[in-house]
């Protein structure tokens, strides 16, 4: 999940580098630009982020102005057939819902494939002197200039699913 919130905050970040490049009343415009980011599609889930969140689909204000043929017709309906409208259109949210969910989990198995294909498997062995990393998360990082690794560590034990027990 955290992945995800990173990746939106990076391409948020493309948005507001590019308006404060190219205009100058840019915080104007930064609602627009918002909204047109928040109802792009994306290949992951086939979904908008905004879908994702509210469970419909966004009407933009052009559509509140001039009213689209949707807006009409929810408009026109009587208090039965709204209620009707209401419970399939809750419906059709879990369906996209689970679209959404199973399309984000096909897409990272395709890209776990494609990252694993230049994955190459190394056998460790008694004796072996192996390095260990260090993750963001862990309490040995010191900062940006801090060593990316620990070690070098001996390999004790080779257990199954290649992990290894060091010294």
């Amino acid at each position: 999940m955290n992945e995800v919130v990173e990746a939106a905050n990076k391409n948020i970040k493309k948005i507001l580098r590019k308006m404060i490049e190219k205009h100058k009343q840019w915080h104007e415009k930064l609602s627009f630009f918002l909204l047109g980011y928040r109802n792009i599609v994306r290949t992951s889930t086939r979904a908008t982020p905004y879908m994702l969140v509210y469970s419909t689909e966004a009407v933009i204000p052009a559509e509140v102005d001039i009213l689209s043929l949707g807006i009409i017709q929810e408009a026109e309906l009587d208090d039965a057939e709204w209620v009707k409208s209401r419970y399939e259109q809750l419906s059709l949210i879990d369906r996209k819902s689970m679209n959404a969910v199973c399309h984000g989990q096909l897409y990272q198995n395709r890209m776990s494939r494609a990252f694993n294909k230049r994955v190459k498997p190394r056998q460790f062995t008694l004796g072996q002197l192996v390095l260990k990393k260090i993750f963001l998360h862990q309490d040995e990082v010191k900062g940006k200039f801090s060593p990316n690794w620990q070690g070098p560590y001996m390999v004790h034990q080779v257990l199954i699913g290649r992990a290894l027990i060091i010294a």
